[in-house]
């Protein structure tokens, strides 16, 4: 009883979140204050976002490694959150007109769950351990998508145009998302799998991803973990996501369907092959 009031509670400070998201948190972050290499591999993953947000998506699960070899794996989600939301905007602009609202409207209400039980996941679980479930999880669905590819009629009619399959993706992505910022290989293996034209893939993701990280600033934020501090080191790395941005959109336009397909999956096997190590 008393577990389940303090959750309550939590949920309460989350809600009021929504309203004053970026009021000064009662836990600090640790000063911005890096070495000048420090602030060198963040700018790179920056710029990490930005490509991979406007034109490679497979590339985006790299600037999750980076963050995590860099700082502490909590402190990691709140700080590359505001990039990643400026990385969904950039795209947004490119992309607004080419997004499959079917597939979106499948996701929503289910990452709206994902979010709240990886919220409260991240409260309780160690980081070691969140890492090694992150890594599975990717794993898991690296193998589902060979699977598809292997055995393409049976699977893809069965799970991924049933609701059931956008369901379970809808919150096992918001989950992870919320745990690491790292459920782009999930989405690129559901997006894959349904076969969309290029553009109509990327504006499906970033119309969905934008929508999350939104969703996850008031949760990181009760944690402490999004604050003034965190901010004000993001406004610095912020031209980084900006030039990815234009760089992965340009990149976006001149790479065929095929080859587009294949380097979204082989970037994310390589990452989620670096998770696993990390992990263990």
């Amino acid at each position: 009883m008393l577990r389940s009031g303090q959750s309550l509670a939590r949920l309460d400070r989350v809600t009021a979140g929504f309203t004053f998201a970026f009021r000064r948190s009662s836990v600090s972050f640790v000063p911005m204050d890096f070495e000048l290499w420090r602030w060198a591999m963040f700018a790179l993953a920056a710029l990490i976002i930005g490509l991979s947000k406007s034109g490679v998506p497979g590339l985006g699960i790299l600037n999750v490694a980076i963050f995590q070899i860099l700082m502490e794996s909590k402190e990691a989600v709140g700080f590359g959150l505001p990039l990643l939301i400026a990385g969904d905007l950039c795209a947004l602009l490119i992309y607004r007109k080419h997004a499959e609202w079917k597939h979106i409207v499948r996701l929503v209400p289910w990452a709206v769950a994902g979010v709240v039980i990886g919220w409260l996941t991240l409260g309780a679980m160690q980081e070691n351990q969140a890492r090694l479930v992150i890594s599975i999880v990717l794993a898991v669905m690296l193998c589902l998508h060979v699977l598809r590819e292997k055995y393409p009629k049976r699977v893809n009619e069965a799970l991924p145009h049933s609701y059931g399959a956008a369901a379970t993706i809808g919150v096992i992505a918001a989950f992870v998302s919320t745990l690491a910022n790292a459920a782009g290989p999930i989405m690129i293996l559901f997006l894959l799998s349904m076969r969309l034209p290029k553009m109509a893939f990327m504006g499906t993701s970033v119309y969905f991803f934008t929508f999350l990280n939104i969703f996850k600033v008031p949760f990181l934020h009760e944690q402490g973990l999004v604050n003034w501090g965190s901010l004000e080191a993001n406004l610095k790395l912020l031209p980084f996501v900006l030039l990815g941005s234009v760089c992965g959109y340009l990149f976006a336009k001149k790479i065929s369907q095929a080859w587009f397909e294949r380097i979204a999956f082989w970037l994310t096997v390589a990452a989620v092959a670096y998770m696993l190590f990390i992990s263990f």
